[in-house]
């Protein structure tokens, strides 16, 4: 495998190699006002601004809007934009999409039950949802109304399928805690009536599988790689991109950190090209909690350092770690104009 990639890089080289060094016959293209009409891309973006970022992480507690959370025990791999012309914000979560090489991500199995409770599971008769396992077993429970509101288990087995989309092959489906009177009008669940998948965007139901694509059930940033296992770690769904047990092997001892290098990206107010950044947890916590919500106030009470290549170091705490009374306010400037003021003691405190 090495030896083909290897090959991979040298024929792409010498493909462009030769294209810079083979003069070109300079033909002017017509402009008509259609063509004007659809650029797209900014002429200000060159190809370095639209290469795709990479990057590293480890031990990432990534916040997915305000009821969903997953963790990153390792990933390296792109982060790319979703817009053409629009660079990859943290503003933004939809601007770009998480593509993985290789990587161990974890969503707590609680998070992801509410999320479905909470409308991902769209116009679904299933409610009250629940979910348990161990290992490739996985145990779905909730509510359906069928003449009176009864309680259904499914059980089944989990495992990645292809396009990167997680199966649950039902085994069993119990009708559990129905009435005597109930039971007499002969009850009959079938897995189609527990899901109207019409009206659930990346849920697919065939006979007897239940087929979730996270990219297009769960909320951005978007997540795409080669998924090659998947199972329940307790209290966890873990999913496993690639190879990557070597990798997270190797950096067991590695402070939590993001990494971001090339491409463009756009955090607040700033846009850095040419990106070398690295964000480092400065706590003492398992995991590096970045909320994309409120990650500048993450930014305003760490420290940033800036490398003799014009890269940033920026040593974050957790956001829990910030006092809620901590007032968040910028520096004001007023010794700027007294020579004889010293500095403000915020300017010193790092």
């Amino acid at each position: 495998m090495i030896l083909a990639a290897a090959a991979v890089v040298v024929v792409l080289a010498v493909a462009m190699w030769r294209s810079r060094t083979t003069p070109r016959p300079s033909v002017p293209e017509p402009v008509t006002a259609s063509s004007e009409a659809n650029t797209t891309t900014p002429p200000s973006l060159t190809a370095p601004d639209l290469m795709a970022t990479n990057v590293s992480a480890h031990n990432l507690l990534l916040r997915k809007g305000p009821n969903f959370r997953f963790y990153v025990r390792w990933l390296r791999g792109q982060m790319s934009r979703t817009k053409r012309g629009v660079n990859p914000s943290f503003d933004d979560p939809d601007s770009f999409s998480l593509d993985i090489r290789s990587g161990v991500l974890r969503a707590n199995i609680g998070d992801i039950a509410n999320f479905l409770n909470t409308g991902g599971m769209g116009a679904s008769p299933l409610k009250n949802i629940q979910l348990s396992g161990d290992g490739d077993q996985v145990k779905l429970s909730g509510t359906i109304r069928k003449v009176i509101p009864i309680t259904v288990e499914l059980r089944g087995t989990l495992s990645a399928v292809n396009n990167n989309r997680i199966q649950i092959h039902v085994t069993k489906i119990n009708v559990l805690k129905v009435p005597l009177k109930a039971l007499l009008g002969g009850l009959h669940v079938e897995l189609s009536d527990l899901f109207q998948t019409k009206g659930i965007a990346g849920v697919e139901v065939t006979q007897n599988d239940i087929i979730f694509d996270p990219q297009t059930l769960l909320p951005p940033p978007r997540i795409r790689g080669r998924l090659t296992a998947i199972r329940v770690v307790n209290p966890d769904l873990e999913e496993i991109y690639g190879d990557a047990q070597s990798e997270v092997e190797r950096t067991e001892e590695w402070r939590n950190f993001l990494r971001l290098r090339n491409g463009t990206i756009d955090f607040g107010k700033l846009t850095m090209r040419h990106v070398d950044l690295i964000m480092i947890d400065i706590s003492k916590d398992a995991w590096f909690d970045i909320d994309l919500a409120n990650y500048q106030t993450q930014l305003v009470n760490g420290y940033t350092h800036m490398t003799p290549q014009a890269g940033l170091q920026i040593f974050m705490p957790d956001l829990r770690d910030i006092p809620q009374n901590k007032a968040n306010q910028s520096i004001g400037l007023e010794w700027l104009k007294n020579r004889n003021l010293p500095p403000p003691a915020q300017v010193y405190s790092h």
